[in-house]
């Protein structure tokens, strides 16, 4: 029996299409994404839709690859296009969280260290102040036994939803991080932030001896009170990534 696909929330302001490319394109080009990995942004006309590229690498992605979904993550005009097998992040997490707007999934390096040792990720510098909540770290054979790791169902996406709760950052053992925001570009800005700060914790073990993180009182002023302009570098990432 056919699958019906679920209706269209309709049509997205080309210039929101166009930040969802960017975000693919900045993330490839900071290091956070490679071949792999991918970002959502939820339909701006309708809470129980979300966009995201067809399966493609984050480099390569143009408007005319961006798909829409609803949060079963059941593609609305598939048109023979291959969809990300772990997409399943995205729309439990949007189910989730009514205050997430974007969602990133990456294998960003630096991080995986973190999801497979006692270590707990915590804040080096003020531009990773959002990490005071210290992410939680996803175990899939917790879940689901033994299995490829990957989160191919709505149940493991749920799961992952579970875990990350109402933090910006999950950690996922042996595989990733997520990453949300009430913005796109906050969302990405996390993502990228998280990678430099993963970088900068290891070195600062390594040099010895305690290390003085921010606090958590910090970490939620300036996360939460006094927040910074995250679009200025927004639109330097964008012009970079998009050749202008």
């Amino acid at each position: 029996m056919a699958t019906t696909s679920p209706p269209s929330a309709g049509p997205v302001d080309p210039a929101l299409i166009e930040d969802l490319v960017a975000a693919s394109r900045i993330l490839a080009a900071e290091g956070v994404l490679d071949g792999y990995g991918h970002v959502s942004m939820r339909h701006p006309a309708r809470p129980d839709r979300y966009l995201m590229s067809r399966s493609l690498a984050p480099a390569l992605i143009t408007a005319d690859d961006i798909m829409e979904f609803d949060l079963e993550s059941n593609p609305v005009d598939a048109r023979g296009r291959t969809t990300f097998r772990e997409r399943f992040i995205h729309g439990m997490i949007l189910k989730a969280r009514p205050d997430v707007m974007a969602v990133v999934h990456s294998h960003s390096p630096a991080v995986i260290p973190f999801g497979i040792t006692p270590v707990t990720m915590r804040p080096t510098f003020h531009m990773a102040a959002f990490l005071y909540r210290e992410p939680p770290v996803f175990e899939i054979r917790d879940v689901a036994g033994w299995t490829n790791m990957l989160i191919t169902s709505n149940e493991l996406g749920a799961a992952l939803a579970d875990t990350l709760a109402d933090n910006p950052v999950a950690l996922m053992r042996g595989h990733g991080n997520v990453v949300v925001g009430p913005t796109l570009p906050i969302a990405v800005f996390r993502a990228i932030y998280t990678e430099v700060n993963a970088r900068l914790q290891a070195t600062a073990i390594t040099l010895g001896g305690p290390v003085n993180y921010l606090a958590p009182e910090e970490g939620d002023i300036i996360t939460n009170q006094q927040p910074g302009d995250v679009g200025r570098a927004w639109n330097l990432w964008k012009t970079k990534a998009m050749g202008r």
